[in-house]
């Protein structure tokens, strides 16, 4: 057998080399690239072996191991999971400054692969630089806070075991049913030693995403319970871009009369202006769509996890023999609330359900209805553009401004605080596609790396990121990274003087004002950032505007920029877009505040309309 002597890290990315796949009817490396930051553990031996290949495999440095994983969930997300970057990081806080954002690909169903160093597997010269000694158990390390956030998780303690690992981690991040994180512990003196590899394990190959096909008998009952449906509705969510049914999914739509509503991972599947489009559903979701919600007696949900903010928190359906269909790769989710299971890929399987409806159609007024509702919630968008302001202006408006102005294939990107909310129930996609909000796991920090890696994957667009002063607090150095590298994003902050919506949620249930907004937080000054001066220190073109009849100009300089460009705005902390559906938080039993009691008495309310299953 003819072999490869390597060491364990060369031997890594020899084979990282020569997995390829076909996208867009054109052959590509599966493995688009690597964020590195290399310190101890890492540096003498993985670094030594990406240096040579950077043509091939590019490695890019961003200046903190989780924005720069964040970065690479946002590129598998906009490549729609079809190709993965690589995080690496050292041994220590490079590493468990990852765990979050593989949280982020785990809650989302994003591929990455994530390549930490590790503590030696020989031990004798334990305790190492950063290395955290587990009492009475010197087998942990800091990489095993992985395995909750990890789809597939290994450590390499000899060499020759990457033979079997690497094929079975990238198996798990391609299957559109176990798709998201893997991470694989590498030692370093495991990285450093050398094998005799086959040959065969560095041929090239070209890889798919498969379709796993549903079982007949479960298309037979989904379609017997659609087919007696009066008012069916269809929730489209991320699987439906993953899986590329957007357009499979809009013909069963149109041909069956069926209006669609969408999750804030789904959003973009329909254009707004398309007929059967219904609107965002639920918390962060439109009237009209939780008016249609509220009545249909049949929902099929397509490629979504019916999370709480979809289903507000199982209370936005009231009809009261409603039945649910899920359709998902993972078993996991179309077994949810005793809904009838459709496990498949979505494309796959709304072309085997079309097949078994014959002729069924809804009545055509339930798609009237839901037409005139979503040409209401059109309406009230419409309002805020004309709407007088005090001072600041609102999420709302700012959001109209450049939803009109911007071009259909941009892509509108946000992760978490009030802005994921304002632009699933504002922004109007005009193109199919152009919508990320973090949302599955609501990650701070998320917009500004991951317009990084989402421009790597969109080049040929503008890449908007909408980020608010505490999400641009707590995680902004990728905006030199942005620069630095030559991947232009238009950053949006606005800046409504700190977590304004939790303050939203604070009030709302009753309580006081209190550590939320920056002027209500202990502190002897409170001043407020310049924003614009930080973003030109790394720089960014940067310019604050106070006026939204001011924002017009400012865009199109920033559309004309040849570098990443910041606009900064003040925004109001109390005003917002109206139309969510009821969100179960905690709310105390027992409070010396009256405003408390009163909201724990309308939580009790309000839940009497959640569903125990279905």
């Amino acid at each position: 057998m003819d072999t490869v002597r390597l060491t364990m890290a060369q031997a890594i990315v020899k084979w990282l080399l020569n997995q390829h796949t076909v996208v867009d009817g054109r052959q590509v490396p599966i493995f688009a690239g690597a964020f590195g930051i290399f310190g101890h553990g890492n540096v003498t031996c993985l670094a030594e072996a990406l240096e040579p290949v950077q043509d091939r495999l590019p490695t890019w440095r961003g200046h903190n191991e989780q924005s720069m994983a964040l970065a690479a969930v946002a590129y598998g997300k906009a490549m729609r999971g079809r190709r993965i970057m690589v995080a690496t990081s050292s041994i220590g806080p490079g590493c468990t400054n990852m765990v979050t954002a593989a949280a982020v690909a785990h809650a989302n169903r994003l591929p990455l692969l994530i390549l930490s160093g590790d503590t030696f597997q020989h031990r004798i010269v334990d305790p190492v630089l950063q290395q955290v000694e587990v009492f009475g158990d010197p087998t942990v390390t800091v990489c095993d806070t992985f395995r909750p956030v990890s789809r597939y998780w290994d450590r390499i303690s000899r060499p020759e075991q990457i033979v079997q690992s690497l094929p079975q981690a990238l198996a798990v991040m391609l299957d559109p049913a176990t798709r998201g994180p893997a991470f694989l512990a590498l030692p370093q003196d495991i990285q450093a030693e050398a094998y005799n590899y086959p040959a065969r394990f560095f041929e090239r190959q070209v890889h798919y995403v498969r379709r796993p096909g549903p079982d007949p008998r479960d298309l037979e009952r989904a379609a017997t319970v659609l087919a007696g449906a009066r008012r069916p509705m269809i929730i489209a969510g991320g699987g439906v871009h993953y899986s590329g049914a957007v357009e499979t999914l809009t013909g069963f739509a149109e041909r069956r009369g069926i209006p669609v509503v969408e999750t804030v991972a789904g959003k973009s599947t329909l254009v707004h202006d398309h007929p059967n489009y219904a609107g965002p559903i639920g918390v962060t979701g439109s009237a009209a769509a939780n008016s249609v919600a509220e009545n249909a007696d049949v929902v099929v949900a397509v490629g979504t996890r019916l999370q709480d903010f979809t289903t507000g928190s199982w209370a936005v359906f009231k009809h009261p023999e409603v039945r649910f269909i899920a359709i998902n790769t993972a078993g996991w989710d179309a077994h949810k609330q005793m809904a009838t299971p459709v496990v498949g890929d979505a494309l796959v399987s709304l072309e085997a359900l079309e097949d078994l409806l014959g002729d069924y159609r809804a009545p055509a007024s339930w798609l009237a209805q839901a037409q005139d509702h979503i040409a209401g919630w059109h309406r009230y968008l419409d309002s805020w553009k004309d709407r007088e302001t005090q001072g600041r202006p609102a999420y709302a408006q700012v959001i109209q401004v450049i939803n009109e102005l911007c071009d259909a294939d941009d892509y509108c990107l946000s992760a978490a605080g009030g802005l994921p909310g304002e632009l699933t129930m504002g922004w109007r996609s005009k193109a199919v596609g152009t919508f990320d909000s973090e949302y599955g796991y609501s990650t701070m920090g998320y917009e500004v790396a991951g317009a990084w890696g989402a421009k790597m994957a969109r080049p040929g667009s503008d890449v908007i990121a909408f980020v608010g002063d505490g999400s641009y607090l707590m995680m902004n150095s990728d905006v030199y990274s942005t620069v630095m590298t030559g991947h232009k994003v238009i950053f949006m902050i606005l800046d409504n003087g700190g977590f304004a919506v939790i303050n939203r949620l604070q009030v709302h249930t009753g309580g006081a004002e209190f550590n939320n907004l920056l002027r209500t937080t202990r502190n002897e000054e409170y001043f407020r950032v310049d924003f614009a001066a930080h973003a030109q220190s790394m720089g960014a073109i940067a310019e604050r505007v106070e006026r939204l009849e001011d924002l017009p100009d400012a865009w199109r300089r920033a559309k004309a920029a040849d570098r990443s460009y910041a606009i900064i705005m003040d925004i109001d902390q109390y005003t917002w877009t109206e139309g969510g559906a009821w969100w179960e938080v905690g709310i105390p039993e027992v409070s010396d505040r009256e405003d408390v009691r009163v909201a724990r008495a309308a939580w009790e309310a309000e839940r009497k309309h959640q569903r125990v299953g279905v």
